[in-house]
């Protein structure tokens, strides 16, 4: 799967995500990128920023929060495209899911571990 294949997959993703959510989504930013740090080579996305729960009167002139989506350990796990598509879209959720404030352990409970 090409990257330009990949990046609308996960642009589909993300047009999934039900409006009265991404309405609420603030300074965050999407990327794709094809491989993960050297440490993490098995990461499928990572969200870095500050969640929307920890943002208080401090939070402003900040860069946007960052979710990366790694094309390279996802298309290795995955043995077809109904498999990337799935894995992709539960990916998007849950780096979107920790913008929100929602932890690992409450992401696994609900099926996006």
């Amino acid at each position: 799967m090409t990257r330009e294949e990949f990046e609308e997959l996960v642009a589909e993703a993300l047009d999934r995500i039900p409006p009265e959510l991404t309405r609420l989504m603030d300074n965050v930013a999407v990327f794709v990128e094809d491989e993960p740090p050297a440490d993490d080579p098995d990461l499928l996305g990572l969200y870095e920023g500050t969640p929307l729960t920890d943002r208080g009167e401090w939070y402003a002139g900040v860069l946007p929060d960052r979710i990366t989506v790694y094309r390279g350990p996802t298309l290795r796990m995955c043995e077809s495209r109904e498999d990337v598509v799935a894995e992709t879209e539960i990916t998007v959720v849950h780096e979107i899911a920790h913008h929100f404030g929602i932890d690992d352990a409450r992401l696994h409970e609900l099926g996006y571990g």
